[in-house]
């Protein structure tokens, strides 16, 4: 029998994208199959939407908005399969979309973490911010993707048709096996979104696991479903979330030099806001570092047992991608200078 699958939605007040999205999910092809419904105590009408209109779903849900590290969690805490899916209520996908993955994953008891190829859904040959064809990490920390460095998303041109170990997979379509998510103990809470698709995967690589870009297989995600890219909070969450999975995954050598390059780098961000005008950015990059230096005591006794060197862990990118995107000028991930 084929490993079991169960694709985990997290929804919060997500009636409008549920409606949209849900009919691909339920078209899904594969024969060990379970979807699941985690809701983060939504006060619109979800639950009563997909009771209606999904009976197969199976729905559990939290007590609270635990956010998405905490709700997912507590939902897969009652959820049995040997892989889970995280998969964006935003995310439209192929009848034959979860196969490849899992044939990927299989074939490498080492692969813990996977994800497809992540396209635009309003603009299909288009990459998608949140993940593209894989995840990065530059030599300050800064996580980029094949397919989008900042703010430059590419089209779609086959150029990354190849399935590769990467740094980090996207929360948008996170393929994990289960064993790996209990190994850890799943996602860091504390971190509530952003970014802590990239905690987990890193404890994951700390570990000696892999992480792969199954490019056999696309998704298409609308963005921003619940978060805008614009939002303040966001930015702080962002600035906040990378200083606190720099400390928790470097070994101490690495983190004290590259925290203190980042928080430089992220000065600059800061004095680029202002000069702009825009005072509730600046002031979101100094509430980041004001609770990162708060919370210091309680991150370093997150830090797990085993560390691997930063410039050893494959995906990193051993330069600089601001230097490479803001002076060199840079814009597709295929022109980066590797050596």
């Amino acid at each position: 029998m084929k490993p079991s699958v169960a694709v985990v939605i997290l929804n919060w007040n997500g009636k409008v994208l549920l409606e949209r999205f849900l009919p691909s999910v339920v078209q899904s092809s594969y024969e060990n199959l379970q979807i699941i419904v985690g809701d983060n105590a939504s006060t619109d009408d979800s639950i009563e939407f997909i009771k209606t209109n999904f009976p197969q779903i199976t729905i559990l849900t939290n007590n609270k908005n635990y956010g998405f590290a905490g709700g997912y969690n507590h939902i897969l805490q009652r959820v049995n399969a040997d892989y889970f899916v995280l998969l964006n209520s935003d995310v439209e996908v192929p009848e034959n979309w979860i196969k490849p993955v899992i044939a990927l994953m299989e074939s490498d008891e080492k692969i813990a973490v996977a994800q497809p190829k992540i396209k635009y859904q309003v603009q299909k040959d288009q990459f998608e911010y949140a993940g593209a064809a894989g995840g990065f990490m530059d030599l300050y920390a800064y996580p980029f993707c094949r397919g989008r460095i900042f703010d430059e998303v590419e089209f779609d041109h086959n150029q990354y048709n190849t399935n590769a170990d990467i740094f980090w997979a996207s929360g948008a379509a996170f393929f994990i096996k289960s064993k790996a998510w209990k190994e850890v103990n799943g996602l860091d809470a504390d971190l509530f979104a952003h970014m802590e698709e990239i905690d987990l995967c890193w404890r994951l690589k700390n570990l000696g696991y892999r992480i792969v870009a199954c490019t056999d297989v696309e998704v298409y995600h609308l963005g921003g479903g619940t978060l805008n890219a614009v939002n303040p909070f966001k930015t702080y969450l962002n600035f906040r979330n990378n200083l606190i999975i720099m400390q928790k995954n470097l070994p101490k050598g690495d983190a004290y030099q590259l925290i203190f390059a980042r928080i430089w780098l992220d000065f600059a961000a800061w004095l680029q806001f202002l000069l702009k005008g825009k005072p509730k950015f600046t002031l979101a990059i100094s509430k980041a570092h004001f609770h990162f230096f708060r919370d210091l005591n309680k991150t370093a006794a997150k830090r797990s047992e085993k560390q691997i060197a930063f410039k050893n862990h494959t995906g990193v990118y051993k330069h600089s991608i601001v230097w490479a995107y803001f002076i060199k000028k840079t814009k597709k991930f295929s022109d980066l200078r590797w050596f």
